[in-house]
């Protein structure tokens, strides 16, 4: 497939209707290991055992289809902020019905007009610092550990948490983040580099676990 900044040009240029599916099949195909990655740092952590991602993605796929035409038509955000955004509203819908309106929280409403979607989950992004296999005799470690990288998280300011969440964990690029977040790309660059060396101060008497942030 083309390079990412030619990815939309080429979908709106295909000749056919048949063509253009063709590229959106391609297309989601290539970035379906960011959006599962994206659907499993923003799950709740209540429905994390209902969830299969790969249920969110055929659904966002789907509506890609549908819509496709109407993108085309519009095309007010490359594509693969387009895909990734369905699949947001697709997460949204899906904790909406199994969570209920008593249980959602005015942030969670919303964060998907924002742009980056359901909040980034600091369990799970502690889990993904965290990340290695420990043997069952040190689970409570594992468990204090998390706990803590968890807080850390938590006191960084949400759009440095979210700029965080987009660039290492859903492996955005720098553009592609500020393009989800509203803000200009270097503003997002610094965000991240930021939030980067904030959380690495936090984690300073944690070894191992800031040497896995990189910029």
């Amino acid at each position: 497939m083309a390079d990412r900044a030619d990815e939309t040009s080429i979908l709106i240029g295909a000749k056919s209707q048949e063509d253009r599916k063709k590229i959106l099949a391609d297309l989601f195909t290539e970035h379906r290991s960011r959006l599962r990655a994206m659907v499993r740092l923003r799950i709740d952590r209540r429905l994390k055992a209902r969830l299969d991602p790969s249920d969110i993605l055929q659904e966002a796929f789907l509506e890609a289809s549908e819509k496709l035409d109407e993108y085309v038509k519009n095309p007010s955000m490359p594509v693969f902020i387009w895909l990734r955004w369905l699949t947001a509203r697709k997460l949204v819908d899906f904790h909406r019905h199994h969570l209920g309106a008593r249980k959602r929280s005015p942030a969670r409403e919303v964060s998907i007009e924002r742009g980056w979607g359901p909040p980034s989950q600091t369990w799970a992004m502690a889990e993904r610092l965290l990340g290695r296999e420990l043997s069952p005799s040190q689970a409570a470690v594992k468990a204090e550990t998390q706990a803590r990288i968890e807080k850390a998280l938590e006191q960084l300011d949400e759009v440095d948490r979210e700029v965080l969440a987009l660039r290492h964990f859903e492996r955005l690029s720098s553009r592609e983040a500020a393009e989800v977040l509203g803000i200009r790309h270097d503003a997002a660059r610094k965000r991240y580099l930021r939030a980067v060396e904030k959380l690495r101060e936090i984690l300073v008497e944690m070894p191992g676990i800031g040497e896995d942030l990189g910029p």
